[in-house]
């Protein structure tokens, strides 16, 4: 039986248990899966808004300090950067109409991997739905499903007036 080990934004988790497994549900939002199979170690991130600027550097963001974090816990936990090889999920455009985040967030995505020389085995970025993500870090199997179902947030109704004036 698997340990699940639920990541939020920001958040990363790396580990070589063969029983652990890292999970996460991503929207606009991107995870980035890396593994070092000689070393049996694998971390996976969930990254809100990795800041990819349009110009300057791409690597000089917050997402790359991310990416930086979790590559230096699995060199911490016994893997090798050349080594390394990842899995990129995540990107959808969850807010119609409004700026594609998503798609903002996989070009950062791909474009930190490719900088750094990092080899994408797979990736499923896109499209209008949620994604499920379990990934198992020792053996760096990635398992996604798409979320059919995700709930329409109601907008907030203002609050009536009431006749106390504060001053």
């Amino acid at each position: 039986m698997s340990k699940p080990i639920y990541i939020a934004q920001g958040e990363d988790a790396v580990a070589s248990d063969p029983n652990v497994m890292i999970t996460t549900i991503l929207g606009s939002c991107i995870s980035i899966c890396l593994w070092d199979e000689a070393a049996g170690v694998g971390g996976m991130n969930h990254l809100l808004l990795p800041g990819l600027l349009a110009q300057g550097d791409p690597l000089n963001t917050s997402g790359a300090i991310a990416m930086e974090r979790l590559i230096n816990e699995m060199v911490h936990h016994g893997a090798m950067r050349a080594r390394m090889r990842a899995k990129l999920f995540g990107g959808s455009s969850m807010l119609h109409g409004r700026t594609d985040i998503g798609s903002r967030n996989a070009e950062f995505g791909r474009t930190y991997l490719k900088v750094e020389g990092i080899p994408c085995d797979a990736e499923n970025v896109g499209g209008t739905k949620a994604r499920k993500l379990r990934y198992f870090p020792a053996t760096g199997v990635a398992q996604m499903k798409l979320v059919d179902e995700v709930p329409v947030l109601a907008p907030v109704k203002p609050e009536e007036a009431n006749d106390v004036e504060l001053f």
